[in-house]
């Protein structure tokens, strides 16, 4: 996995990213040739890092349910990650129950822009059997509104990034030119182990341990857990993950503030900097805020080059059609 940031595709298409959290997927929308006409997100400390990393997006702090899509009818995409905690299994699963459920929020939006194509990010457990009804329902209102609705579960480990991270890709295209879209492909390669992506950044105080870390930790990393602000602090997950990281030669009780020192003993601490790298970021993204919350930032992030695989083959879709910027977007 490239640690510098990919070469970007000219910005000929337009989008609008809702909660876009320290911003993975408008990242990747980004680099697959999209320009943000404004990106959405509630967490003051996200939106700190959105302005940090790009000035000159448009960032609307709120809840997308007070959100204003009128002034930008017509751009080219709506992305978003939706809130995961109605249909992750490590939660009630409570769905269109739970109030924390943003897709008829985001589906108004919709509505109201009727871009060219959706693409909305969630937890594998919206496939779920309990959840038919709902996907169905889903698939039904975008119909309605023109498009023609897809999803499926795509790893991130199969476009280069170096961990086990399973995530529902929904996407939409307007009828008219829906036949155009296809699926990215897998990588042919695996992608890096997490020594091998990390070996710089566990050396970079001098330990001298870190080429036989680096050396153990011959495998991709666990799916990265987040957590949420209820969650006590920074950790790599729960008992099952921390044992799996353990494996890898990764204490996974804590997030470090350094790498480790010369003098240092036993198992280290992955860093926020190596959560990131991990997650697919390039190293020159920041992070804002202590390191609580820039690990909370992370570890709920889409990685950015699932993003732009996804992201690439919609905007191909659209150019193909050549149905892009349908309508300019008014101040």
């Amino acid at each position: 996995m490239s640690r510098e940031r990919p070469p970007f595709r000219p910005n000929s298409l337009s989008s609008i990213e809702l909660c876009a959290g320290a911003g993975g997927q408008a990242l990747g929308l980004e680099q697959a040739g999209f320009g943000h006409e404004c990106v959405a997100e509630i967490d003051a400390d996200a939106c700190r890092t959105l302005r940090l990393n790009r000035p000159d997006w448009t960032v609307w702090q709120g809840d997308i349910k007070e959100f204003d899509a009128r002034p930008y009818r017509g751009v080219d995409i709506v992305a978003g990650g939706l809130p995961c905690p109605p249909f992750s299994i490590a939660g009630k699963q409570l769905g269109e129950l739970d109030e924390r459920n943003l897709f008829p929020a985001a589906l108004d939006i919709i509505d109201e822009i009727r871009p060219g194509a959706v693409m909305i990010e969630n937890v594998r457990g919206f496939l779920g059997a309990v959840f038919e009804d709902y996907r169905n329902g889903l698939k039904a209102k975008l119909k309605t509104l023109g498009y023609s609705c897809d999803w499926r579960l795509l790893n991130a480990s199969d476009y280069g990034v170096p961990q086990l991270r399973p995530r529902v890709i929904i996407v939409a295209v307007k009828h008219a030119f829906a036949q155009h879209f296809e699926w990215p492909e897998p990588n042919l390669h695996n992608p890096p182990t997490v020594g091998d992506t990390l070996y710089d950044l566990m050396a970079a105080n001098g330990w001298p341990g870190a080429a036989a870390w680096a050396e153990q930790a011959d495998d991709i990393a666990p799916t990265i857990v987040g957590g949420s602000k209820k969650h006590g602090g920074p950790d790599l997950g729960p008992t099952r993950a921390r044992a799996a990281w353990e494996t890898l030669g990764v204490n996974g009780k804590s997030i470090a503030p350094e790498a480790p020192e010369p003098g240092f003993e036993g198992m280290p601490r992955l860093t926020v900097r190596m959560v990131a790298r991990i997650q697919g970021f390039p190293d020159d993204w920041q992070f804002y805020g202590k390191k609580t919350a820039a690990y909370r930032q992370v570890g709920n992030a889409f990685p950015p080059p699932v993003a732009r695989a996804v992201a690439s083959k919609l905007g191909d879709a659209l150019t193909s059609a050549g149905l892009v910027h349908q309508v300019k977007t008014v101040a």
